[in-house]
């Protein structure tokens, strides 16, 4: 592809994306299956989720910090290796609290696929073709993210639920050669610091002190909180009267991500040419009209009205930011700065994982939608105020 690399090095990176999110949000279509299996409550079954969330908050700024001084295609390959373990492991799991654990170690390996792919992804590409290439890659995390819950789903119905997760173990094994195979090596220096890991760490306070980066990590968390928290409960509400899915039609709603497939790539060409501070305040907008649509009664409103906008607007919303990182961050410290941004993205998905759970004692699914869209207009105002050009935030005497 000219002007864009070689073509095998863009499968292989939307391949990253494929195998890291084939695992992440597997347990999602289950989740009535498993409330009935284990007689337990809608919080505790969504703790499959949050556990592996949880774990990507945890360890995504360690290997943030790692990643300055080793080599990303490593890290991203032997992550993607080790992963392939505990999702076998899970497999094994006599209850819930054996599950839950097998799936927060899931999740304490995936930064080191997805984080530092964010990370190849600004150094190994041109500044112009960045935005495009994210978003190529935030396509493959749409793809392995259907693939992954319908499988499972698919397979839990069919035989049972140990056995999706034997079949995704043999898949992210298999995917973790091809990736070795097809991901060039890194072709840029990398920036570590010679004072070991503690300083390794240091470069992370002063992206504390960055206001563009602190309303980036803002988006991040918001972002995934409304992503997991509709993508989660909404199981519940269509599993009920007057929809009725069953475990199987919940797997094939997720087939809505394959809408990403195609939008995120056109909504990161557009980025790059309406700017990036409109193209996030754009996508937190589509994701907010998405969450109301969903209140319908009508199946096919819910679907492609409301979660089919969902997902357009959050996977488009994380190509920009993760874009957007390499502009805010210096250089030297962008894998720190990823880390960081991973780390409150899965910490905003953490909580969508559970704080929805308690709220709907309240007012069932309304009072869910209601939380999801007053925390979208919260950090909508983040992002137009965060996003600015520099020069649009010194002060006229300084100008």
């Amino acid at each position: 592809m000219v002007g864009l690399g070689p073509l095998r090095a863009i499968v292989a990176v939307c391949l990253c994306g494929v195998f890291a999110f084939l695992n992440l949000y597997v347990t999602q279509p289950m989740l009535p299956l498993l409330s009935n299996i284990f007689h337990a409550s809608r919080a505790a079954v969504g703790l499959t989720v949050s556990a592996s969330t949880l774990g990507v908050a945890l360890s995504a700024a360690i290997f943030g910090a790692l990643a300055e001084r080793l080599s990303r295609k490593r890290v991203i390959v032997v992550s993607t290796l080790v992963l392939a373990v505990p999702t076998v492991l899970a497999a094994t799991s006599p209850g819930l609290h054996t599950l839950i654990f097998w799936r927060f170690l899931q999740g304490l390996i995936l930064p080191g696929i997805f984080g530092i792919t964010i990370t190849y992804i600004g150094e190994e590409w041109p500044k112009e073709t960045i935005a495009l290439i994210m978003s190529i890659y935030v396509s493959g995390t749409a793809l392995g993210g259907f693939i992954g819950r319908l499988s499972a789903g698919l397979t839990a119905e069919r035989f049972n639920w140990h056995w999706a997760f034997l079949l995704l173990g043999g898949l992210t094994l298999t995917g973790a050669l091809v990736i070795a195979r097809w991901l060039p090596s890194e072709t840029r220096p990398l920036h570590g610091h010679p004072g070991g890991f503690v300083a390794q760490l240091r470069p992370m306070v002063g992206h504390f002190r960055n206001p563009r980066l602190l309303a980036t990590f803002a988006v991040g968390f918001g972002m995934l909180f409304a992503l997991v928290g509709i993508f989660t409960y909404i199981t519940f509400y269509l599993a009920a009267p007057p929809f009725g899915l069953s475990t199987g039609d919940l797997s094939w709603l997720f087939a809505i991500y394959l809408v990403g497939l195609l939008v995120t790539p056109l909504g990161g060409y557009l980025v790059t040419r309406i700017g990036m501070r409109f193209g996030i305040a754009s996508a937190i907008a589509l994701c907010l009209a998405g969450s109301l649509f969903t209140l319908s009664h009508h199946l096919w409103i819910v679907i492609f009205a409301g979660l089919g906008l969902v997902c357009t607007g959050v996977f488009i919303a994380q190509s920009t930011a993760a874009s957007f990182l390499r502009i805010a961050a210096p250089e030297g410290s962008r894998a720190s700065a990823a880390g960081l941004y991973i780390t409150c993205y899965y910490i905003g998905g953490t909580a969508g994982g559970v704080i929805p759970g308690y709220i709907w004692s309240f007012g069932k699914w309304p009072a869910c939608v209601a939380l999801v869209a007053a925390l979208l207009l919260v950090i909508l105002v983040i992002a137009l105020i965060g996003w600015r050009e520099p020069k649009e935030l010194r002060s006229p005497a300084r100008a």
